[in-house]
């Protein structure tokens, strides 16, 4: 839907701010191998991997999936996220790669529910909504490539909320750009083409986002992406066109650190060259990757915002980092208490940032 109204494309870029940082605040958060232990559930049945959830002792993310598809085939989606919390509460390799986890989730529902709508109505937002992700990666798998462009502008007809932008609504428009991305084998400007065949400037932004962040993901997994360079640590967001720059911005201090050896000096020090208008979104970015490289220690995270340069920068920055608090423990709890060690023009900003961010969760 093209809007007419300056005040309401103001609120709707504002909300492309507020709701697509809910799922960019997680590539930072790695799967990291931890040692099998059994968990028990809230019903007091003990739960451990099976035995092909074992590499050397380790538990991983190719453990994960094969248990979770599993789960999900055998007894449901709503078991699986049960499940799935018991053991984000307890194990830190769940917790580090849920994200990844709850598109397997969702690939896995999709298959069960047999279409989006239903396959929605059975989700769970729970890490950053990569369930909702995961489904549209399995619903565009389906279609394919072939008959994707006449079917695309009707893909998310049955999820609630086009007229309002809902949070569901947001998630099925940003997993386009996951399952496109998959279609076209992680190609990152084919994919745009691809959203940028969407009605209406939101709804290409928010299928850009989708894009972007699976690039990351790509790298993130261990893979290459042909469209990450450590030559150029701002491409692609600086070869990319004007309507999809911010949403890229918002992922790629990702790739930075990355490329900088997890150096964040280096990582503000880029901020401050790109294009003037997106540097703001840049600092937001680090301040993400500060609270997840941090695994969100508030005075680790502190002290790496308080490496930018100027009040700018460290503000930003902060805004990025209490959002990633907030996503990280789903709650505004941990957020607050970060913001209130902050200087008290920090301190203010954070706390502001803090209760709209959260709201946007209720």
């Amino acid at each position: 839907m093209i809007l007419k109204k300056f005040f309401l494309y103001a609120v709707v870029f504002t909300l492309i701010a507020i709701i697509s940082g809910v799922v960019a605040f997680v590539v930072t958060r790695h799967f990291s191998p931890q040692t099998q232990k059994e968990v028990v559930q809230s019903n007091g049945v003990s739960a451990v991997p099976t035995a092909n959830c074992v590499r050397e002792g380790r538990q991983d993310f190719a453990c994960y999936k094969i248990f979770y598809t599993d789960l999900v085939q055998k007894s449901g989606v709503k078991i699986a996220f049960d499940d799935l919390k018991v053991r984000y509460a307890s194990t830190p390799a769940v917790k580090n790669g849920c994200h990844q986890i709850t598109h397997v989730l969702g690939r896995a529902g999709a298959d069960l529910a047999g279409g989006v709508g239903s396959a929605f109505a059975l989700g769970d937002a729970m890490c950053w909504s990569g369930y909702y992700h995961g489904v549209m990666e399995e619903v565009l798998k389906g279609i394919g490539v072939a008959e994707l462009p006449a079917k695309l502008n009707t893909i998310c007809s049955a999820v609630p909320g086009k007229d309002t932008y809902s949070f569901n609504y947001y998630n099925c428009v940003h997993g386009l750009g996951h399952g496109i991305m998959q279609l076209y084998s992680d190609d990152v400007m084919a994919s745009l083409d691809v959203c940028s065949k969407l009605d209406g400037d939101w709804e290409k932004s928010s299928c850009g986002g989708g894009v972007f962040m699976e690039n990351i993901m790509v790298e993130d997994r261990g893979g290459i992406s042909m469209y990450l360079k450590k030559e150029d640590p701002i491409y692609p967001c600086n070869a990319v066109p004007d309507i999809h720059k911010s949403q890229c911005y918002l992922m790629q201090t990702s790739h930075m650190l990355t490329a900088f050896h997890e150096d964040f000096t280096k990582v503000f020090a880029t901020c401050d060259t790109v294009e003037e208008k997106y540097r703001g979104t840049c600092f937001e970015s680090a301040g993400r990757d500060a609270s997840g490289r941090s695994v969100s220690d508030k005075l680790q995270t502190t002290a790496t915002c308080m490496l930018g340069k100027n009040a700018f920068a460290q503000e930003h920055c902060v805004i990025g980092a209490v959002k990633d608090f907030v996503s990280f423990f789903h709650s505004d709890t941990q957020a607050k208490d970060f913001c209130n060690g902050l200087s008290p023009n920090l301190k203010t900003v954070c706390l502001t940032v803090a209760d709209s961010y959260y709201a946007s969760f209720q």
